[in-house]
């Protein structure tokens, strides 16, 4: 009988630690998916991005849960894209040095694209995914550009 019942609880705990197990893989995999947007330059070429976990972050995604948002973004020092969100989001500035593909909360109200460096006290809310400064620059364009940011389905 001893037996049985250490065979039974052996059975049960290794059935809960697999199930476990890929529940966290599942969580893992569920997280990436919703973590990611889409981001569509109005000559179509279109982008994903991994968003950073934080709370300025989160309320984007909340935000495009709603719809999509598009934003009309002005060239900066030659460096980035901006434009104003229409809404503020929660900050989490500190220091930061942006690299090409970065996507920063500026103010609360301002979503910037990097397709080169900067340094200053931002909020970091993303990265675009496997992007260089020369395809983003290309992509983005001399001057004023419009962005669709969009959830990553």
């Amino acid at each position: 009988m001893r037996v049985i019942i250490l065979l039974f609880t052996i059975v049960s705990i290794s059935s809960s630690v697999f199930g476990l197990s890929d529940g966290i893989n599942d969580k893992n995999h569920k997280y990436m998916e919703r973590n990611s947007i889409k981001l569509t330059i109005k000559n179509g070429e279109t982008f994903t991005a991994t968003l950073t976990d934080n709370s300025s972050a989160k309320g984007l995604m909340e935000l495009l849960s709603k719809g999509d948002i598009t934003i009309e973004m002005e060239d900066y020092g030659n460096m980035e894209k901006v434009g104003p969100l229409g809404t503020n989001l929660p900050r989490n500035d500190r220091q930061t040095t942006t690299g090409p593909g970065d996507i920063i909360l500026y103010q609360g109200k301002y979503l910037v694209i990097y397709y080169d460096t900067n340094s200053w006290n931002f909020t970091r809310i993303g990265k675009i995914d496997n992007a260089n400064a020369a395809h983003l620059k290309s992509a983005l364009g001399n001057g004023n550009v419009t962005v669709t940011l969009s959830l990553n389905r």
